[in-house]
């Protein structure tokens, strides 16, 4: 009932904000927001949802097939520009093996990628081209390479004075990015740190500390990234640099699974943006 209970609270807070973002869409930043029928928040809470569901349930039906108990995801309603923030399963078991660690890590950002980029092309092939209006204040969204990929998929250039004006679909494909981007650095339980624990054992440790340095260094460059580096300090200080458990873990992974680390990396430099969010005001 709870887990119920918190996906129907951030079915109404996503699609309140989906209601919202489908008002500024049709508006093509000319600040006049038309009237809109409830339904049109279902296109942005239909599909932030599928894409944070699908990452959630990649990881629990995982750990499901290797016999770790593990609960349905958590979905977290939240009063923010995307509605959430986020999902989470709880794991209350050891791992088996690397093996397993590995494959229960990786199948939620696989699984979430999946589902995020046909929506992602979908919603690009809805998006439009307007002009910024002169003393244009308001947020930028920093485009990770998969979204420009898309864009280029069906907008040859955006003159200089232009904006991409995108359909809330792509927002909820943006918001998916940043979270699959979040998830796979490398650091402590984040599902980066089991690949990583899972590829190289308790050395990990040390590329933990070395993403928490670089989340600092990003902050400085964006202060979008203090959430996150404040979360990651907090962790550190409440769990130490302590991994969950790997009965056997000397193991090491076969080479399918190095090349689905590969794969990690990747979706990791396509979704992955150094500025997720920054504030323009009029001069």
């Amino acid at each position: 009932m709870i887990h119920l209970a918190l996906f129907l609270a951030t079915l109404v807070t996503t699609w309140w904000v989906g209601i919202a973002h489908y008002q500024a869409f049709l508006s093509g930043l000319t600040g006049q927001f038309p009237d809109v029928s409830w339904t049109s928040g279902g296109w942005y809470a239909g599909a932030v949802l599928g894409i944070l569901g699908a990452h959630e349930f990649g990881h629990y039906f995982m750990c499901r097939r290797y016999g770790v108990d593990a609960t349905l995801p958590y979905f977290i309603p939240a009063p923010t520009l995307a509605g959430t923030f986020g999902a989470v399963i709880r794991i209350r078991d050891g791992f088996p093996t690397r093996a397993a660690l590995f494959d229960i890590g990786v199948a939620g950002p696989i699984a979430g990628f999946v589902v995020l980029v046909p929506l992602l092309l979908l919603g690009m092939s809805w998006s439009t081209v307007v002009k910024v209006p002169e003393n244009f204040e308001g947020m930028v969204l920093g485009t990770p390479m998969l979204f420009d990929l898309a864009g280029r998929l069906f907008f040859d250039t955006v003159p200089d004075g232009y904006s991409l004006n995108i359909h809330p679909l792509v927002f909820a494909s943006w918001f998916g990015m940043l979270a699959t981007a979040l998830n796979l650095l490398p650091f402590g339980q984040l599902d980066g740190g089991h690949l990583m624990y899972a590829l190289i054992g308790r050395r990990s440790v040390w590329v933990s500390y070395a993403t928490v340095l670089t989340a600092i260094g990003l902050t400085i460059y964006s202060m979008s990234w203090a959430v996150l580096t404040v979360m990651m300090l907090v962790m550190m200080l409440l769990f130490g640099t302590r991994h969950p458990t790997v009965w056997n873990e000397y193991d090491p992974l076969d080479w399918k699974r190095i090349a689905v680390f590969l794969f990690a990396i990747v979706m990791l430099v396509l979704c992955f943006t150094s500025a997720p969010v920054e504030m323009v005001f009029a001069s």
